[in-house]
């Protein structure tokens, strides 16, 4: 069954709502990441400590340094980094070898054709891939939440020549992920501004993209 990630959850009351409606992943955006969508690292933990058995917290954070990227995770108690700006595979190893017990989730910005040999080069490093539709170069870098889609088919061969667990993210909502999943075929789908039109998560939203990811993977 395809999971269900949602992302840019700002409370333990967006959380419990959430996971009431199915949500196998909650994503938590650090506010070094985001001005609008982070949230301190002291609600992150909160928010982390909260969740039930079976539900992946996934922390957001910007930093690519090994060291720093241990002390994120310490100091917020997830179980899943998901590493939004690229680091380099050997030291994604490092920071692997001493969190053994937390998921490392890279990101990859899916632009070009690039982006197949970038995952493939992180797929044998990292416990799962998420495919967004960021700009993690230029003078204007955007790494998440721009409610854009990207080339799917770009996005479809990455899933075929992965090693790992493929999540899609980028402009998903309940009219295309549907499409999405039988077009792409990623392990779990990922999705934040489509579900927050006034700013907060809204149940209504919420309850039909879900329902539309398990009617498609049904």
């Amino acid at each position: 069954m395809t999971r269900v990630k949602i992302c840019c959850i700002r409370s333990i009351e967006e959380a419990r709502l959430a996971i009431h409606h199915g949500a196998d992943a909650i994503g938590l955006v650090s506010e070094m990441l985001s001005e609008t969508r982070g949230i301190p690292d002291v609600v992150i933990r909160e928010i982390a400590r909260e969740c039930p058995p079976g539900v992946s917290t996934f922390l957001l954070t910007p930093r690519t340094d090994p060291r720093s990227i241990i002390e994120h995770q310490r100091a917020t108690g997830v179980d899943t980094i998901q590493l939004v700006d690229r680091v380099a595979p050997e030291d994604v190893v490092r920071v692997k070898d001493a969190l053994p017990e937390v998921s490392l989730v890279q990101v990859i910005h899916v632009n070009d054709g690039a982006a197949i040999s970038e995952a493939e080069s992180y797929a044998p490093v990292v416990d799962a891939l998420l495919l967004d539709s960021g700009t993690a170069d230029g003078p204007v870098r955007a790494l998440g939440g721009t409610g854009r889609t990207h080339d799917w088919s770009l996005s479809r061969r990455i899933v075929r020549r992965a090693s790992c667990p493929v999540f899609l993210a980028g402009g998903l909502d309940a009219q295309n992920v549907a499409l999405a999943i039988r077009d792409v075929g990623p392990f779990g789908v990922d999705v934040c501004s489509r579900l927050r039109p006034r700013g907060f998560l809204d149940p209504c939203l919420l309850s039909s993209f879900v329902g539309a990811v398990r009617s498609a993977a049904a």
